[in-house]
């Protein structure tokens, strides 16, 4: 069975770039009735942002994706790991991590370091003026294993490092194929802290093992502390997983994306009126796209067709027009009812008919949900404007006010029932036109802005069938009388 982990850190507001690698794992785990499961990294304590845990929750939830599993709280405080909530927290998982460190330690896969902070720091100032890579220079790496026992018996801080061996690790990255590291350049990095947390390095490879973990899905900037991962795996005898490093999302500039580049928080998609399915669309196919002559793909769709082998190794450029672009044709295929249950967040006007009926009109006209304010106003009321541009561009004041008038007659001759439907609108006015030997333009262009106030804006008909008889009847009396002035 396949099983894939997010594990971030909760540092913060969730990334986009942690939601495309979530997305990944789940169109993994899923598409082989694997399972998805999320694991909260918060060894390092000093890092830890208050919410930031809840704030990915609520991204899960706004995002529509479910994952599976989690630790079990008993009654008498014990953890049952398989248990049916989550996620997994690793600051809950201490005296698992000190049993496999200490292991390493007796097989002299690992050794305690005394060094101090300020030791530390001279060694690195000394290895970078002899331009040599800063790694640990395993000092206390000579200590006996009495002589270290004494020290930790004396009180004495320290940390647990890893002894990397001579040699290369070599792996077969999912995404980016054969990669080679020679063990020269890999420190003997810290496993355990002086207060009692793992790092990264020992949690992850002990997590992923216990939970059966079979692809490990993570950004690029990773690839370089792989072979510590792997190192720990083989030290305890475990299968290493798949390894598969996704490449970075970059601004439009094709540069890094940072908070100075672009909304990087995933929360801000949403507050901005991006829908669930369009965000998930598009962050799902950056850097992968399951068909070349396709964009709109439903979530079910990419679970069947993705593809590790065919995420691309270069960065994926965040385009926002495609983004808006993807947005509008979700908008598009909303039903009414749930337009409306959408949009109405994001309105600050009451919901009733009227504003109903024009919200399925300019969800055509629209990328976002926060667009609606501003497109509602012509329809809430008339804003003023210059009679001049009533004037069809091949017609005068005259003509327009002739057309307006036996507009004005007409729509007074429509039944309420007219106004059931753009479409009888539309059909009832140009039978109208037709009969009458007109053009459309003379007819439809000062009608459309009559009832809008815009020289840009919905059909006639659309329009029409939002205000309805008694106010399109006052619009187009407003619009006669100003052109006779």
């Amino acid at each position: 069975m396949i099983r894939t982990r997010l594990a971030p850190s909760p540092t913060g507001k969730m990334h986009i770039g942690t939601l495309r690698t979530a997305l990944f794992d789940y169109f993994l785990a899923k598409q082989q009735n694997g399972k998805f499961i999320i694991r909260i990294e918060d060894t390092d304590q000093e890092r830890l942002v208050p919410g930031a845990v809840e704030n990915l929750l609520e991204m899960f939830t706004a995002a529509n994706i479910t994952h599976d599993e989690g630790p079990f709280l008993r009654d008498d405080g014990t953890i049952e790991e398989r248990g049916a909530y989550g996620p997994y927290v690793q600051s809950n998982r201490l005296d698992i991590y000190k049993k496999y460190a200490d292991e390493l330690v007796e097989k002299g896969f690992a050794y305690p370091c005394f060094c101090t902070v300020e030791r530390l720091d001279e060694m690195r100032k000394a290895q970078t003026a002899l331009k040599q890579t800063t790694k640990y220079d395993r000092k206390c790496l000579s200590l006996t294993a009495a002589e270290a026992r004494e020290r930790i018996a004396a009180g004495e801080s320290y940390v647990i490092r890893i002894k990397v061996p001579e040699g290369k690790t070599e792996f077969d990255d999912a995404v980016r194929g054969h990669v080679v590291f020679d063990h020269r350049e890999v420190d003997d990095c810290i496993i355990m802290k002086s207060d009692g947390f793992p790092t990264y390095f020992l949690a992850m490879v002990i997590d992923d093992h216990l939970m059966e973990i079979t692809h490990v899905l993570r950004g690029e900037e990773w690839v370089s502390s792989t072979p510590k991962s792997i190192i720990m795996f083989k030290m305890f005898g475990w299968d290493v997983p798949i390894f598969a490093h996704l490449p970075l999302i970059l601004s439009p500039d094709k540069k890094k994306l940072s908070k100075r580049t672009g909304d990087t928080a995933v929360e801000i998609y949403f507050e901005h009126g991006y829908l669930a399915e369009a965000l998930v669309n598009f962050i799902g196919t950056l850097g992968f796209n399951p068909s070349g002559d396709r964009e709109i793909f439903t979530i079910d769709e990419l679970v069947t067709s993705f593809d590790l082998n065919k995420v691309n190794a270069g960065g994926a450029v965040l385009n926002m027009e495609k983004l808006d672009w993807m947005n509008k044709q979700y908008l598009m295929a909303l039903s009414a009812e749930d337009l409306v249950l959408r949009a109405t967040p994001f309105v600050t006007v009451p919901i009733d008919d009227t504003v109903k009926r024009a919200l399925f009109v300019e969800r055509t006209r629209v990328s976002r949900l926060t667009e609606f304010n501003d497109v509602l106003k012509p329809y809430l009321a008339l804003q003023e404007y210059n009679p001049a541009i009533l004037v069809w561009k091949k017609a005068d004041v005259t003509d327009a006010i002739a057309q307006l008038e036996r507009m004005l007659a007409l729509i007074e001759t429509f039944s309420e029932s007219t106004f059931e439907s753009v479409e009888l609108l539309e059909t009832a006015i140009k039978e109208y036109i037709t009969r009458e030997g007109l053009q459309n333009g003379n007819v439809l262009w000062p009608l459309r802005v009559a009832l809008s106030g815009q020289e840009k804006s919905a059909t006639p008909f659309e329009t029409l069938w939002v205000l309805k008889k008694e106010t399109s009847q006052e619009r187009l009396r407003h619009a006669i009388a100003a052109l006779k002035k």
